[in-house]
């Protein structure tokens, strides 16, 4: 008997728990290279299978990395200065969006996702038939759990900015590092000031992210922190602020993730600057390999990441399969964009700093990803760039 219809022969409360170990355990098979098991296995059992982001208590993770001090203050990386004087010129304040701004999550006029963001058909083949009101809540409810993964993961980011900060051995990179520790902070804010005043709602962290969060603050190397934070959860972040900011329609969510884009796009390029020259010519062939797969197994994460089972949880648990919701939210339009967009920030990314090399790139092109393998990377892109870009997209014709 195959797996499925041994599922399908359980009750819909059992079937969810087997179903949920299975996706654990394909997880964790999926890895391959011993080390990056030691890297994210502690992790994947916190986040995978205790749910330790789901406990109603704060996270206290051991972290333990060498903080790294240079009294004779360098100006060592010419481009990372240049960032530095950027970022300084790009500060905002959280208190400038137009909070006065009137926002009805159910207002068609200005939904925060399209209609055509959803495809109903599965589960309409299921029996769950919702009427239009159900499904504009069903879009606002998945808005609210996005922003509040986005929140979330800014939180992640600061803590580790904290870090890297310290831990960064260019100078230059640390007077850099401080303004993004500045920017994550106001990111928290406004994330946070949205979700509790306009939208009434917070979701808890998704377990994947908080493995990804988890492995990251508990690695002592430098280059980890960088490589987890700014090119993976950072450039993810990035593609998928951009898809939200191109197809949503309430201009105070729109405003915000603007300002939030030009934050985003100099911390990937930070990312870039700092690990392009280190993994290439500083570490040993088997260094880099471990790194580049650990950069896939953490991608395959980010994309388990925008399955929402939290909103399966709250609509849909024991009415509807969890691999007939995998099945939605998967083939969602909208999704579909989401996973486009964020994917075509990261692989760039890797590439651009030697971790796509022949070698891994068979596994890339295994689940689709190798499409992505030319296009533009963070240091050849400004915030300025990727607003107009998207601006001028306007809203994708799956979504509108």
């Amino acid at each position: 008997m195959t797996t499925s219809r041994l599922l399908a022969a359980l009750s819909p409360r059992v079937r969810d728990t087997v179903d949920r170990w299975l996706e654990i355990a394909s997880l964790f098979r999926e890895i391959k290279d011993p080390k990056v098991a030691r890297s994210l296995g502690p992790a994947g059992v916190r986040g995978l299978i205790l749910q330790r982001g789901k406990q109603g208590t704060p996270s206290r993770f051991p972290a333990s990395h060498d903080a790294f001090f240079d009294w004779s203050y360098p100006a060592d990386q010419p481009a990372m200065a240049e960032l530095y004087a950027r970022a300084k010129r790009g500060q905002w304040d959280g208190d400038s969006l137009p909070w006065s701004t009137s926002v009805d999550p159910l207002d068609p006029s200005r939904p925060l996702l399209p209609d055509g963001f959803l495809d109903y058909s599965i589960l309409e083949a299921h029996g769950i038939h919702l009427d239009p009101a159900e499904k504009a809540r069903l879009r606002a409810d998945l808005a609210a759990w996005m922003l509040s993964q986005f929140l979330h993961g800014e939180q992640g980011a600061l803590m580790a900015a904290c870090q890297v900060t310290e831990a960064v051995q260019f100078f230059d990179g640390k007077l850099y590092g401080g303004t993004q520790v500045v920017d994550e902070g106001r990111h928290v804010e406004v994330f946070h000031r949205y979700l509790d005043t306009k939208l009434e709602k917070l979701y808890q962290v998704n377990d994947n992210l908080f493995v990804i969060i988890d492995a990251l603050m508990v690695d002592r190397r430098w280059d980890m922190k960088f490589l987890g934070m700014q090119i993976m959860v950072e450039g993810l972040a990035l593609g998928a602020f951009g898809t939200l900011y191109k197809i949503t329609r309430e201009p105070l969510l729109r405003q915000l993730l603007k300002m939030v884009i030009q934050d985003e796009a100099r911390h990937v390029h930070y990312g870039v600057l700092a690990l392009r020259e280190h993994i290439t010519k500083e570490l040993s062939d088997a260094e880099r390999r471990e790194r580049e797969d650990w950069s896939f197994e953490v991608a395959l994460l980010m994309r388990n990441r925008f399955m929402a089972y939290e909103v399966y949880d709250e609509w849909f648990a024991h009415k509807l399969s969890r691999d007939a919701w995998r099945r939605f939210v998967t083939r969602a339009p909208g999704m579909e964009e989401f996973r486009h967009t964020m994917f075509s920030r990261l692989v760039p990314n890797l590439r651009e700093i030697g971790l796509l090399t022949p070698r891994i790139q068979a596994r890339y092109d295994e689940v689709g990803l190798m499409r992505y393998f030319d296009g533009v990377s963070a240091d050849h892109l400004t915030g300025d760039q990727m607003i107009a870009d998207l601006d001028r997209g306007a809203v994708d014709p799956k979504a509108a």
